[in-house]
């Protein structure tokens, strides 16, 4: 094997899956998760996420690759001797036991002693805010009750890897805010190395020490929140994180006396692109920015671009502005709440130049200014 097998942490080396028909559902992956991190698998359904997430926990077989986890090959090692804990979107609660059975069973499973098992019991309820509870039934909780036991009982055994398949989905958004609270803050106490999937980025973006976005089956980027927000890799990455999206458009570079200038439809933005090499610029080109970058700015500035307000999103907090204009792509900015701007009003906006991205058109990557 290429990679030196470490202690500690995950590796997860060249894993393939296949299913019959040819599905290709996971390809190549590459990953070293370091211990006690908290790691988000994001992406849009069936990105492979989940299938990943499954073959860890030894759910899924692995077509080809390795998974090492504390330093040892696990790929034909049964999930329940690989000091694992899951926990599910639809919590697999016992309905007839009591929420301190529940949490005790996985002990149960493993002959601890009792006067271990309700210690244990004891603590993690506490810590969840379930010691009230502990005689009440799953069917007599909230939804947020009912994921706290989930979680409860997956810590109580105190394992190596914690595993959570988008545990929140079922909540309403203020609960899902709290529980993403409880989760992070608990993680950080016990230290424990945790996997969390999702198809929300705002999860992913608020709860990850690390993101990895994925999309049909391949590692799109692995890195910090902020990382993949302010240097996304490719087009898909660039478009998928991020609330609203990205602005991305077709554009070319061309010059006018000895200053290159970006395309955004008929307008000309000045830009340098001293540290691209120029063969990369003669192939098709993309270019984005985030909504944030864009200012407004008054008609007589250098570089303005005269708009017109299409449609208003107010949050309370801020303003998403969708504007349109003659010969110039639809663009969307973010304002701040006192914005006085209507419907159809005109207004002129400068992009930050130092904040545009420009990507290949074909294959996707981006191209570092």
């Amino acid at each position: 094997m290429e990679n030196e097998v470490r202690a500690g942490g995950l590796q997860i080396h060249k894993v393939n899956k296949w299913y019959p028909g040819n599905v290709h559902a996971v390809i190549n992956m590459d990953m070293e998760i370091e211990q006690g991190e908290f790691i988000v698998f994001v992406g849009p359904s069936g990105c492979g996420k989940t299938t990943l997430l499954r073959m860890i926990a030894g759910l899924e077989g692995i077509s080809s690759g390795e998974i090492i986890m504390d330093g040892r090959v696990v790929n034909k090692v049964p999930p329940k001797n690989r000091d694992i804990a899951m926990v599910f979107q639809n919590y697999a609660l016992y309905p007839n036991m009591k929420v301190k059975n529940n949490i005790a069973f996985p002990l149960k499973m493993r002959h601890t002693k009792k006067q271990e098992t309700a210690a244990r019991v004891a603590e993690v309820a506490k810590k969840l805010e379930l010691d009230t509870l502990l005689e009440r039934k799953p069917g007599a909780l909230s939804g947020g009750q009912r994921q706290r036991v989930a979680l409860a009982r997956s810590l109580v055994r105190r394992p190596k890897l914690f595993l959570m398949d988008e545990p929140l989905a079922n909540l309403d958004a203020k609960l899902r805010t709290e529980m993403r609270r409880e989760i992070i803050t608990l993680q950080r106490e016990l230290g424990v190395t945790t996997i969390y999937v999702t198809h929300d980025q705002i999860e992913a973006m608020t709860m990850g020490t690390r993101i990895a976005v994925m999309n049909c089956g391949v590692l799109q980027q692995f890195g910090t929140p902020q990382e993949i927000y302010q240097n996304p890799a490719n087009l898909f990455v660039a478009g998928f994180i991020g609330s609203p999206n990205m602005n991305i458009w077709d554009t070319r570079i061309v010059s006018y006396h000895a200053q290159q200038f970006l395309t955004l439809g008929e307008a000309h933005i000045p830009i340098d692109i001293s540290g691209l090499p120029g063969e990369q610029l003669q192939e098709p080109l993309k270019a984005g920015i985030r909504p944030e970058h864009i200012e407004l700015t008054s008609k007589n500035e250098p570089g303005a671009i005269r708009m017109e307000i299409n449609l208003l999103e107010n949050t309370g907090r801020e303003v998403a502005v969708f504007l349109v204009a003659s010969g110039i792509p639809n663009l969307t900015i973010m304002t701040n709440a006192d914005f006085s701007g209507q419907i159809g009003h005109e207004i002129y906006i400068r992009l930050k130049q130092e904040k545009i991205h420009i990507f290949n058109g074909e294959k996707g990557h981006a191209l570092r200014l």
